[in-house]
C-alpha cells in the first residue's frame, strides 16, 4: 500500500473519531465549569491519549495488546457519571475514581470472562438507557445556551440549537457511509460557522494558544478517593468491558482471525492501562470505538498499518493545543443541539440492547422497570437516601449505581438463581430414579 493510500485511510479513521472523542471533553469540561485554558488543554490531552490508547491495543506483546484494527477512543458511557462525581466532590474526584477503576480492569482481566454472566443484555441494555436518559438534561440546558448564561433560553441560542440538529439530521436523511460517519463533526462545523455570523464565536482562546505543550500528569491536581465515585466508574468500566467484547470479536470475524482466551485477556488488559493512563494525565477512561468497524467495512482495507498511523495522528495532534483550542470555541447551543441527537442515540441504543431480551417473561420487563425507575428516580430526587447509614449510601446516592446494582441483583434473583435450584432438583430427581 503506498504511503499517500495510506495517510488518506488514517485521516479517514482520524475524522470518523474525532466527534467522538472531543464532545466528551467538552460537555464534561463546560458542565464542571473550566476555563478556557483549561477546556483546551483537556481536549488537547483527550486526543493526544486516544492515539496512545489504539497503539496500545493495536500492538501485541505477551502482556497486552489484542493485536486487531482498532480504534480506542473515550467512553461515552461515562460522561454522565464524571458529571455527576465532579458535581458532587469535585474534578480530582474524577480522577480518583478513573485511576481506581482502570486498576481494577487490569487486575480483573484474567477472568472478566467468568463475569460477563453477570453482564447479560437486560443488565447492559438497562444501565446504558440510564446512562443516556440522565444526560437528556444536560443537552436541554446547552441548548438554551447553558447553565447561568446571560441569554439563557434567547430565541437565537434555541434557533442555532435546532438549525444545528436539522442539519444532522439532513446529513443521515442524505447521505450514507463516511459522510453519515462524520454527520455529527460536521453539524458542529456548520452551527459554529452561522453563530460567527451571529457574533456568538470568540476566537480568543485559539489565538492564545500555544502550538506545541508537553503533557503533564496531575494537571487538575492530586487525585482524591470517594468510594461511590469509584464504584461508579468501575461499572462504567465493566459496561464498557461488556461492549468491546462484541466489537473484537466482529473484528476477528472482519480479518478472519479466530480469538482466544488469551487474546480477549490481553485486549482487557490494554484497556485497563489505557484508563490508568487516562487517569494519571487527566484525560478519560478509554474503549473500543465501533464507528471505525464500521468504517473498515465500507473501505475493505483491515491492515493494522492504517490503525497505527491513525494513533501516530491522534499523538501528533494532540501535542498542538491550538488544535484543541478550535474544539472549544463552539458555541454552547450549537453543543446542545448536536448532544440531544447524541445522547438520544446513547439511550437508543441501550434500548437496541434490550431488544435481545426475551419480553414475552414478566420477570425481565419487571428487571428494566425497576432499574430504569430507580437509576431516573435517584438522579432527579437525590436526597431521598440522605437518613440511611454513609456506608449504604455509596449505593444509593448515585442513579446510576442504585439503578445497575437493581438491574444486577434483580438479574440474579429472577434469571439466576431459579435455574440454579431447577438444576439440582432435576439431579436430585435423577439421583432418586437411579
Amino acid at each position: 500500500m503506498n504511503s499517500l493510500k495510506l495517510t488518506s485511510l488514517g485521516i479517514q479513521h482520524v475524522l470518523a473519531m474525532y466527534a467522538g472523542a472531543v464532545i466528551v471533553p467538552l460537555i464534561v469540561g463546560g458542565a464542571l465549569g473550566l476555563t478556557g485554558e483549561e477546556l483546551t488543554y483537556l481536549v488537547s490531552i483527550d486526543i493526544l491519549m486516544c492515539g496512545i490508547a489504539t497503539i496500545l491495543q493495536v500492538m501485541s506483546n505477551r502482556f497486552f495488546g489484542i493485536g486487531l484494527p482498532v480504534v480506542l477512543g473515550c467512553t461515552f458511557t461515562a460522561v454522565g457519571p464524571m458529571i455527576a462525581i465532579g458535581g458532587q466532590y469535585g474534578i480530582s474526584a474524577i480522577y480518583g475514581s478513573i485511576l481506581a477503576s482502570g486498576l481494577f480492569v487490569i487486575l480483573i482481566a484474567g477472568f472478566f470472562g467468568k463475569l460477563v454472566k453477570f453482564f447479560p443484555p437486560i443488565v447492559t441494555g438497562s444501565v446504558v438507557t440510564i446512562i443516556g436518559i440522565t444526560l437528556i438534561p444536560v443537552a436541554m440546558n446547552n441548548m438554551a445556551g447553558g447553565q447561568g448564561a446571560a441569554d439563557f433560553g434567547s430565541l437565537s441560542n434555541i434557533s442555532l440549537a435546532f438549525g444545528t440538529l436539522f442539519f444532522i439530521i439532513l446529513l443521515y436523511r442524505f447521505f450514507k457511509g463516511f459522510i453519515r460517519a462524520i454527520a455529527i463533526l460536521l453539524g458542529l462545523i456548520g452551527g459554529t460557522v452561522v453563530a460567527s455570523f451571529m457574533g456568538k464565536v470568540n476566537v480568543t482562546p485559539v489565538a492564545e494558544a500555544s502550538w506545541f505543550h508537553m503533557v503533564e500528569p496531575f494537571y487538575f491536581g492530586t487525585p482524591t478517593f470517594e468510594w461511590t465515585a469509584i464504584l461508579t466508574m468501575i461499572l462504567v468500566a465493566l459496561v464498557s468491558l461488556v461492549e468491546s467484547t462484541g466489537v473484537y470479536f466482529a473484528l476477528g470475524d472482519i480479518c478472519e482471525k479466530k480469538l482466544k482466551e488469551k487474546d480477549l485477556v490481553k485486549g482487557y488488559r490494554s484497556e485497563g492501562i489505557a484508563i490508568v493512563l487516562g487517569g494519571l494525565f487527566n484525560a478519560f477512561p478509554y474503549t473500543t470505538y465501533s464507528q471505525n468497524v464500521g468504517l473498515m467495512q465500507l473501505s475493505g482495507v483491515k491492515t493494522r498499518k492504517v490503525i497505527f498511523l491513525t494513533g501516530g495522528m491522534l499523538v501528533v495532534l494532540g501535542l498542538v493545543p491550538k488544535i484543541g483550542a478550535m474544539t472549544t470555541i463552539i458555541p454552547s447551543a450549537v453543543l446542545g443541539g448536536a448532544m440531544v441527537a447524541m445522547f438520544g442515540m446513547v439511550v437508543a441504543y441501550g434500548i437496541k440492547m434490550l431488544s435481545r431480551v426475551n419480553f414475552a417473561s414478566q420477570e425481565n420487563l419487571l428487571i428494566v422497570a425497576c432499574s430504569i425507575g430507580m437509576g431516573l428516580g435517584v438522579t432527579v430526587v437525590p436526597d431521598i437516601f440522605n437518613q440511611l447509614p454513609e456506608g449504604i449510601q455509596i449505593l444509593t446516592d448515585n442513579g446510576i449505581v442504585a439503578g445497575s446494582l437493581t438491574a444486577i441483583v434483580l438479574n440474579v434473583v429472577f434469571n439466576m438463581v431459579p435455574k440454579k435450584q431447577q438444576k439440582e432438583a432435576l439431579e436430585w430427581k435423577e439421583q432418586r430414579a437411579s
